[in-house]
């Protein structure tokens, strides 16, 4: 039997796309995923490319469609339309056309998404779990996107309870900095940080119990900003 792998190590990372110009070719149930996850972020531009896009008695996809970044096309895709694209998604009903598509980004150096074949693209979508601030991403590298979206569930669970620690650092990291201390120096706070039992008691929400931890390991210009550090965390 035949095992699934990715051709390479794949290499993980979160994207801004705020400001790029995106392409979707596709605008089945698949591509109408694809466009909604690139809507949430922020993208210049979208251009959607199907000759056979049905748009009728579908609310939600009308209300991304009237979008401004959205510019829906029915025709196929050309090379043209891949030139100044950051991103392009391959997810037509064809296994054939995904590929075509996939091979002119190759040949014009563009990220390409393909979403009947995987390893015909540049790049795979993670399955991401989200509590803010915190954002996890799960990939079983194209073998089973189902199987990913499945335990996305379980990984959103395992942050929820982690997103306040994670606010209270994202908060603390640039006073702390702003300090100008030796790099050691901080990045021993940082550690003493991540390993005290703050995280449960904010779980618990036993502020005052942070309270006083932070007066006794913090710096004492950053005593003042206590009650902010604290204050409304998710």
């Amino acid at each position: 039997m035949e095992t699934f792998a990715p051709k390479t190590t794949l290499y993980p990372l979160f994207l801004s796309l705020t400001g790029l110009h995106c392409l979707l070719v596709g605008l089945g149930q698949v591509g109408q995923r694809k466009l909604a996850g690139l809507l949430a972020c922020d993208p210049a531009s979208v251009l959607v490319l199907d000759p056979h896009a049905s748009t009728q008695q579908d609310p939600t996809l009308l209300n991304m469609l009237d979008d401004g970044r959205v510019r829906l096309e029915y025709r196929i895709c050309t090379a043209d339309d891949i030139d100044g694209k950051a991103l392009v998604f391959a997810a037509t009903g064809s296994v054939a056309e995904n590929q075509r598509v996939a091979a002119l980004c190759r040949s014009q150096g563009v990220l390409c998404n393909c979403a009947s074949a995987p390893d015909d693209g540049s790049f795979h979508v993670p399955a991401v779990a989200r509590c803010a601030p915190l954002a996890a991403a799960l990939s079983t590298g194209g073998a089973s996107p189902a199987l990913a979206r499945r335990w996305k569930d379980e990984l959103t669970q395992w942050l929820v309870p982690r997103a306040r620690m994670a606010a209270l650092m994202g908060r603390l990291r640039p006073m702390v900095l702003a300090l100008n201390a030796e790099t050691v120096h901080n990045t021993k706070l940082f550690r003493k940080l991540t390993a005290s039992p703050l995280q449960q008691w904010l779980e618990d929400g036993d502020l005052e119990n942070c309270r006083q931890w932070l007066l006794a390991e913090l710096p004492s210009e950053l005593h003042a900003h206590i009650a902010e550090l604290l204050y409304d965390l998710p």
